[in-house]
């Protein structure tokens, strides 16, 4: 199966996997202060020179001291070193470095490590898909607006998904079982109708309500890392424009675009979601009130954001053999890969039991890149 082509809105299926169309939206140019050291800076003086100046008595109880930290540093590292987790072997691009820009050059991207991304990477694990922990993880890349923001620490990052290792031309860049994947049913040209289960799903998830059965699948994790509602990711797309920056933009189409999209929310809240609320409140219940008053319930503009996520991450794939239609489907880790119109990777699988959802190196991938695809829709 091969990646499907679309130009200027044709769209050509040459696969079970189609990409995804992101809403239309613009990169605001931001403006950094670069801080360089005075010419007067100074140099601390080594542990050894100042050693030497300790009595005698002083400097035995010194390399004793020392000698205590670096046993017991050796013990924690032999600790870690036995765990069994693949995301504890998540070190600088499969080295056994344990700094994750130790072989990268400036313009690779770093591991990470943070508590909900390790907390993904077991989620990973748990649900058979522990083999891309190895060639694979999250990462964060540094977004340059220009050559003057190298050697620089407060270049904005991007987040995505980088390879541990190089991988060759040919071999899968990502596997995951179509079980791991949220199915948010049949493929429409209305992003409203998946994006209603979509906050479905997440409010139980606020509210500590989601099912055994979902528990169980990970959702927990795996919402952890969605990105959240008023964020920055999602405050970066036209959606949540003004209505004086969508006309500073002075792009018609992208207003356009925008302002369709909102409607559609608008109307289907009315339609779908306030009636329901009136009924119960235990569908779209944003926060539980343990004090007694009402619980908050999800608004428009939380529908708006459930709509933004479809539109950006979810990915319509084909059913099985036999079945015409395809599904809108949120692939945990593939959903993360950021677009690149010129990448040359594959996306193949379907929507059925036992499946496995795959991308495909399209080229050789160095250790330290970006994995990135081909969103479409002329993005």
């Amino acid at each position: 199966s091969s990646l499907s082509i679309i130009h200027n809105k044709k769209s050509v299926m040459t696969s079970t996997m189609s990409t995804r169309r992101r809403p239309g939206g613009v990169l605001l140019s931001l403006l950094f202060l670069h801080h360089s050291l005075p010419s007067d800076s100074f140099t601390i003086p080594s542990s050894q020179s100042l050693l030497t100046a300790l009595p005698p008595t002083r400097r035995r109880r010194h390399a004793i001291l020392q000698m205590a930290k670096t046993k017991s540093k050796n013990s924690k590292k032999k600790k870690s070193s036995s765990s069994s987790s693949p995301s504890a072997g998540l070190k600088g691009f499969g080295s056994s470095s344990s700094s994750s820009t130790s072989s990268a050059s400036p313009s690779s991207g770093t591991i990470d490590r943070s508590q909900s991304a390790m907390a993904f990477y077991d989620y990973l694990t748990r649900n058979g898909a522990s083999s891309n922990l190895k060639r694979v993880g999250l990462g964060r890349f540094p977004l340059r607006l220009d050559e003057t923001d190298d050697g620089h620490d407060d270049v904005p990052s991007l987040r995505g998904v980088i390879a541990l290792r190089d991988i060759p031309k040919g071999e899968p860049l990502i596997e995951i079982p179509y079980e791991m994947a949220l199915d948010l049913g049949r493929e429409s040209s209305d992003p409203t109708l998946p994006a209603i289960a979509l906050l479905q799903k997440y409010c139980s998830w606020r509210c500590d309500a989601l099912t055994e059965k979902e528990a169980a699948k990970g959702l927990n994790e795996y919402f952890a890392v969605l990105p959240k509602y008023s964020s920055e990711d999602c405050l970066g797309s036209t959606d949540f424009f003004s209505e004086d920056a969508l006309d500073a933009m002075q792009c018609p189409w992208i207003r356009e675009e925008t302002v369709r999209r909102r409607e559609s929310v608008r109307a289907r809240y009315e339609r779908d979601v306030a009636p329901m609320t009136e009924i119960s409140s235990n569908l779209y219940r944003w926060n539980r009130d343990d004090d007694g008053g009402r619980d908050a319930i999800a608004t428009e503009s939380h529908l708006r954001w459930a709509t933004w996520l479809v539109t950006s991450r979810v990915l319509a794939v084909r059913g099985p053999s036999d079945a015409a239609s395809s599904n809108r489907l949120l692939i945990p880790l593939i959903d993360m890969c950021n677009h690149d119109r010129d990448s040359p990777h594959v996306l193949t699988g379907r929507a059925a039991p036992g499946a496995m959802l795959k991308v495909l190196a399209g080229r050789d991938v160095a250790a330290g890149e970006p994995v990135d695809i081909a969103y479409g829709g002329g993005v």
